[in-house]
Order: C-alpha cells, then structure tokens, then sequence
C-alpha cells in the first residue's frame, strides 16, 4: 500500500484545519479517545456540533485564538491508500511553516473560501506550490453552503484560479465544491451539487498516480551507513545502507562515487537480507560494489551514464527560518541528504516577492518569512540536482552550527 503526503493550505479560516477533521470524522479514522476529547471541548459550543478543527488545532495558542500556528500532521489510512497530512498555517507571518509542510508533499489542497474567491494568500500559497514543485494541486472551493452552492459562483472562482496558476505553470489540478462543515463532497459525493460531476476528495485522494512523480530515469542512492560487520562469518562484508530516492539499481550497472568521481560496478543488492536483481525508488537497500573504495556516509551513488552536478558554489532560493537574520558572510552547515559540510551565504542576490514573483533590490538582511535568491559557497563539492529536475536531490537545509537549529530551506537552481 502506497503512501500519499499531502498539505492543505489557503487563508486564515478558510477551514483548513475543519477540512482534515471532517477527513478524518467520516473515514472513521479518529480513535475513541480522541472523539471524547473534543467532544469534552466542543461542549461550550452553542449549537453543540463537535468542533473537527480541534483535532489538528493542538496547541492552546491555536485554540484560543481559533488559528493554526504550527504544521499539524496527521497519519490515517484507507483500504486504499495511507495518508500523511500537513496542515499549513494561514496567517502571513507563518510562511516558512507551510514550506516546511510542503517541502515534500505530493499533493497541496489549497482552499478558496467561496464568498471571497481568490485572494492574496490563495496566490501566495499557489505560489509556494509552485517554487516547490508540488506535482498535483487540488483547488477546493469550501463553505458552499454559504453562496446556496451556487454553480455560477463556483465556475468563477475555477476561471480565476485557472489565470493564477497558468502564470506560475501549475499543472495536474482538480477542482472540487465542498462544504467541510457539513461534510459535503468530502468523503462521499454530496447531492446538493448535482451539476458537478467529479469525485469526492477522498476519491480524488485515493486514486491520485503518484508513482509516475518519481524519477526512475536519473539514479542517486546517497549512502547512510557503511556495514562492517567484521566478524568471522561476514570478514570481507562492506555493505553501503540507505535509501534510492530515485531510478533504478541492477547487478553489473556501471556506477560512479560522487563526489569523488571514482567508478565502479554494482555487485550485490540485498533488501531486508535478501538478495535481489534490482532496486528501485523509494525502496531502501544496501548496495555492494565490486571494488575495494573508500565510501562514508554523505557520499553519493549514481549511473556513470547520468550525471548529477558537482560544485562547492551554487546558487539557491532560500527561504529564511531563521530568527536572526541572514546577512551575506554568515556560516553556517549545509545538509543535503546526508551529507552535511560547512558552508557560507556569499551573496544575496534578490529578494522574491510571494505575492507577484516580483524580483525585488537585495535586502541587506533576509528576515523570517523572507524568500531571496543567494549564493552559497561550501568547505568541500556537494553533489546536487536542479530543484525543479529532482527535487528528492536539489533540496536541501542550513543549520545554525551553535544551536543546530534549521533556519534555511534551500532550493538548489542548476
């Protein structure tokens, strides 16, 4: 069974966060405890409906000012599928929350309140959705109940959006009326829309392809561990531990050491203690190679035949984290997949406007929420892809080296 990772995203009570419960309500997938317990907080409510929001609203600064501050991830699953949900903030101080959500979503679901249509955060977040190259975007246009599900209301906000995302080259979108308070079109087709002819969402989420989103073209295995047993039994065993993140691994295919550019060939490829023929994204595996190489976690595995970069200077655009401010000459660590080196911010270039993609002076100092263009210069060459070729490896994070906190989301430009 598959896995889908979705966010939800849209403007402040938009009912992101009612969405999700009503999700989660109807398929049944909320335990007894947890109904319990927002049915105990529910009870001030005046008309005496449970209140869903409050199984993603967790922190008490978000019930009491009745918002979403933080990512909010919930795990169900369906005879069909399993679901990871993020929950993004709506607020627009909370960007860098929903780039965290989205960062390796394979579907955003970006609500559009029907009595106010496309607004400046819906295009902020589409915007989002599209800097980070989220494969599939469904648009739902909730609260329908309030415009008396209006079909004229509904075709106008689909033409609005059309516009929006026919400039930011979004592709793969679906558009839904739904009513997350009553639970129309959510888990089963409502019969108040009989002039829409879709699925519900949770068909739509059921039966999105999301194995024709990986790559299985450009191969890149980045090596987690090196097991050495060096035992009597296993003297000679070296086996290189992690995950392919993209293509496809064979005995006999011709490999390279990035960043060493040493080449070899796949001897061996076990999964779960057994060997195998082949491999395949997003499978975990361990790999033997046929030549005795100095391999270390961080290192990188890929076809001799299709290479990715190698460079200690590159440019990224970098969404800032941080609560100190970014300033050109700072260091930091810079990780992409598990390879972490020491790094410098060279230069910021431009900031991005999110509202227009509007290319803006470059500030002197990047602050939280910020989104700016900058080169980066690392103590040793990083293996990387272009974020909109292969995202799974032209992601990547910087890192305050004294608290090691995460204060930079990077998209690598290639």
């Amino acid at each position: 069974m598959d896995i889908l990772r979705f966010i939800t995203a849209g403007s402040v009570d938009d009912g992101k966060s009612t969405l999700i419960g009503r999700l989660l309500y109807d398929s049944k997938s909320i335990m007894i405890d947890q109904l319990e317990a927002i049915e105990k907080q529910s009870r001030n409510k005046e008309d005496g409906e449970i209140d869903l929001a409050l199984l993603t609203d967790g922190l008490r600064a978000e019930r009491e000012q009745g918002i979403t501050i933080d990512v909010a991830y919930k795990y169900f699953n369906t005879p069909k599928r399993k679901f990871i949900i993020a929950d993004a903030p709506g607020h627009i101080q909370y960007t860098r929350n929903m780039v965290t959500g989205a960062s390796n979503a394979d579907l955003a679901i970006i609500l559009v309140d029907a009595r106010h249509g496309v607004v400046e955060q819906t295009r902020r977040h589409s915007i989002i959705a599209s800097l980070l190259n989220i494969p599939h975007i469904v648009v739902a246009i909730n609260k329908m109940d309030l415009v008396n599900n209006s079909e004229d209301v509904y075709n106008n906000i689909v033409i609005d959006y059309a516009k929006a995302a026919a400039t930011l080259g979004l592709k793969n979108i679906k558009y839904i009326p739904i009513s997350a308070i009553n639970g129309d079109n959510i888990v089963e087709k409502s019969e108040r829309f009989p002039w829409y002819e879709g699925n519900s969402l949770l068909d739509i989420l059921e039966t999105v392809e999301v194995s024709s989103d990986i790559n299985y073209t450009d191969a890149r295995f980045p090596v987690q561990y090196v097991i050495r047993p060096q035992s009597e039994e296993l003297h000679d065993y070296r086996g290189y531990a992690g995950k392919i993140i993209s293509g496809i691994y064979k005995i006999g295919d011709k490999v390279t050491i990035q960043p060493s550019g040493l080449e070899t060939t796949i001897s061996n490829i076990e999964i779960e203690g057994r060997q195998v023929e082949q491999a395949f994204a997003p499978q975990s595996v361990v790999l033997h190679i046929k030549d005795d190489m100095d391999l270390s976690r961080g290192d990188l595995i890929v076809h001799t035949d299709a290479q990715p970069n190698v460079a200690n200077e590159f440019e990224v655009l970098l969404c800032w984290m941080g609560n100190k401010p970014l300033e050109a000459g700072n260091k930091y660590l810079f990780q992409i997949n598990s390879r972490v080196v020491k790094a410098v911010v060279k230069e910021i270039a431009y900031k991005l406007n999110v509202n227009s993609l509007e290319k803006e002076d470059a500030p002197e100092k990047a602050v939280l929420n910020d989104i700016v263009k900058a080169t980066i210069k690392t103590a040793s060459p990083i293996v990387f892809d272009s974020y909109k070729k292969l995202r799974v490896n032209g992601g990547a994070i910087l890192i305050d080296e004294t608290s090691n906190v995460t204060v930079g989301a990077c998209m690598i430009q290639a």
